[in-house]
């Protein structure tokens, strides 16, 4: 890596020309392009290419500082873009959230500027495309650390509708298929700016390669084969505000479901806050789902938003069939502002001007697979998560590492319903089938409800702007079957690590690793004119200019020789050894002091007065 910039380059500015800068703002507009590629506008090829811009306004920063504060204008724009339809729930928060999250990027704007500024060089182009993903992978691991609000719109998940390109999460998990598509705009980077071909062609190559890998590894990975099927139902009951007007409507669903024609579900799913009492202390909603299930001859795994007898209120996945509650999981991985505040003494007055939470739930503490029968009566390993749980790479994997062989996650994105959240939020299924190799549904209240195939591919959906029932049959992998990314988990982000201390080891080496100047050079005519040993002997100094040669091979004579050897930073005489004499009749002014440290020391100047008898030297 290149070594940064003086530290005189990155003083701080006041804010006010700090704002005024238009390329700053650039980054910005630049940080929102790649949202495009998200749903619900899915225009996931934009992907490949929609980081160039801001790229190149990293790489043409005048210094170190400048590239980082545009990363992170780029990042805080990403944000802004991604996460709009927050905006009631968290208000002005939402500037703080992409403030926070921007300024991860800024790691992404040094990384381009420290390897891709100019000159472009093959070494450092190469090592771009490894550190430039890996720096960008950490940026998003880094966010989805729960305290830090969770991974949502991960750059991979923009692939979510190409099962193809979705093979890399088996591998990876959607790290690798994010360091795909950084790596492909990278290349597509140093090929606009080399200034030579083959750097080009190289970065060519190198796109193409990263393009073909996850349809390789799609051929070469086919899908698990199926162990079992199972048929499940999805209840979206649309938009329905009022808490009993939702449950009438599951419930009357549920009914005309099981009154239709052809089988009947295995496993009926309603969304998420689908119940809002505690059921374990209201006996007539318990016993109005135990009658529901028992006349399907079924399971309901219904969806409970309430205050328990402790006094707080939880998100649980209940499985009920016509004997009462047969299992319970609680919501552990909760949504910043909407069902907790972070920091709620500093940011509780959010509560004021916003929809941000008026009291945080509890979240649960362990996770554990539901045993949902098949009509045979044998259980199926299901590992059950809550909608914004769908988010995290993690719990799937934590229930598929327990025996799953099916993913049903519960959802309610109401508050969100006419944006583009509803459909971020179910692309992440396609994304979490990909990972784990398990068939993946998502029940929602108001949409979208839809179901995915172990490889990823849609196989049923209902939108936002329909109700319903949704039923699909489903193909279940044996519970021993796993993925390369059920077996090794999150090493993709821990090889980004890796890469980024390494590249940042070898820039720190390379900047104070001394500098040895390069050796002085001889040449046939220097060596030519060379005199020799018994040629320097052979002269004398002249008696009106100070001695500079030797004269003698005598000791006394050879004594002014040594001293002015040892003044002038040559006490070895090895430049003086080796250096032509001057022509004898044409005097010269007295040679300057070497310095060993450029270029081999001058040789000393004869300044005898030219005599008729002498003749012209004999070097």
């Amino acid at each position: 890596m290149v070594a940064a910039a003086p530290e005189a380059d990155n003083q701080g500015m006041p804010l006010g020309p700090a704002l005024t800068r238009p390329a700053r703002y650039g980054s910005l507009a630049a940080g929102m392009l790649p949202v495009l590629a998200f749903p619900a506008t899915d225009l996931e090829w934009l992907a490949w290419v929609a980081l160039v811009p801001g790229l190149l306004l990293f790489r043409r920063a005048p210094r170190a500082r400048e590239a980082v504060v545009r990363g992170w204008w780029f990042g805080a724009g990403f944000v802004l873009a991604a996460m709009y339809w927050l905006l009631p729930t968290v208000g002005p928060g939402l500037l703080l959230i992409a403030v926070l999250f921007g300024s991860l990027q800024g790691a992404v704007g040094l990384a381009v500027w420290l390897l891709l500024r100019p000159p472009l060089t093959a070494r450092r182009a190469l090592a771009a495309l490894l550190v430039v993903p890996s720096v960008w992978v950490l940026t998003e691991f880094a966010r989805s650390w729960q305290a830090l609000g969770g991974p949502w719109a991960l750059l991979g998940a923009t692939q979510w509708r190409h099962p193809t390109v979705l093979a890399l999460a088996s591998v990876g998990g959607i790290w690798l298929v994010s360091a795909a598509v950084v790596a492909v705009n990278t290349a597509v980077l140093i090929v606009l700016v080399a200034d030579r071909t083959a750097l080009r062609a190289g970065a060519c190559w190198a796109a193409a390669a990263v393009l073909l890998a996850g349809p390789v590894v799609f051929a070469l990975t086919p899908g698990p084969p199926s162990a079992r099927t199972l048929t499940v139902a999805l209840i979206q009951p649309g938009p329905v505000p009022d808490s009993t007007a939702r449950l009438d409507a599951s419930a009357a669903l549920t009914t005309e479901l099981f009154r239709s024609p052809g089988p009947a579900p295995e496993l009926v799913v309603w969304g998420e806050s689908s119940v809002t009492t505690d059921l374990t202390r209201d006996a007539t909603t318990l016993a109005r789902l135990r009658a529901l299930a028992a006349t399907g001859g079924t399971e309901l795994l219904v969806n409970e938003d309430a205050r328990k007898a402790d006094g707080h209120i939880s998100k649980d996945a209940v499985l009920i069939d016509q004997r009462g509650i047969e299992a319970r999981y609680a919501k552990m991985r909760l949504v910043p502002f909407g069902e907790y505040i972070p920091f709620r003494s500093a940011l509780g007055w959010l509560t004021g001007i916003s929809k941000a939470a008026d009291e945080n739930r509890t979240p649960g503490q362990e996770f554990h697979l539901f045993q949902p029968p098949d009509r045979s009566g044998r259980p199926v390993p299901t590992g059950v998560l809550i909608c914004f749980e769908s988010a995290f790479p993690d719990l799937s994997r934590t229930a598929v590492l327990q025996g799953a062989q099916l993913l049903v996650y519960q959802s309610s994105t109401s508050t969100f319903q006419d944006t583009w959240a509803p459909s971020q939020h179910a692309s992440l299924a396609a994304v979490r089938a990909a990972e784990t190799g398990r068939p993946v549904v998502q029940g929602a209240l108001t949409g979208v409800s839809v179901a995915f195939d172990p490889q990823g591919r849609e196989l049923a959906r209902l939108g936002t702007d329909q109700r319903g029932p949704l039923t699909v049959r489903l193909a279940l992998p044996a519970p021993s079957w796993r993925t390369w990314y059920d077996r090794l988990g999150d090493v993709v982000p821990w090889t980004a690590l890796l890469v980024t201390v390494v590249a940042i080891g070898a820039g720190l080496y390379n900047q104070q690793r001394p500098r040895t100047p390069a050796p002085p050079t001889s040449t046939p005519a220097l060596a030519a004119s060379t005199p020799s040993p018994s040629t320097r002997s052979a002269s004398t100094p002249s008696s009106s200019t100070p001695a500079t040669s030797a004269t003698s091979a005598s000791p006394g004579s050879a004594a002014p020789w040594r001293a002015r050897r040892a003044s002038s930073g040559d006490p070895g005489g090895t430049a003086a050894r080796r250096a032509p004499r001057p022509v004898p009749d044409a005097p010269t002014a007295p040679a300057p002091i070497p310095d060993r440290t450029s270029a081999p020391p001058a040789p000393p100047t004869d300044h005898r007065a030219p005599r008729a008898d002498r003749g012209p030297s004999a070097g």
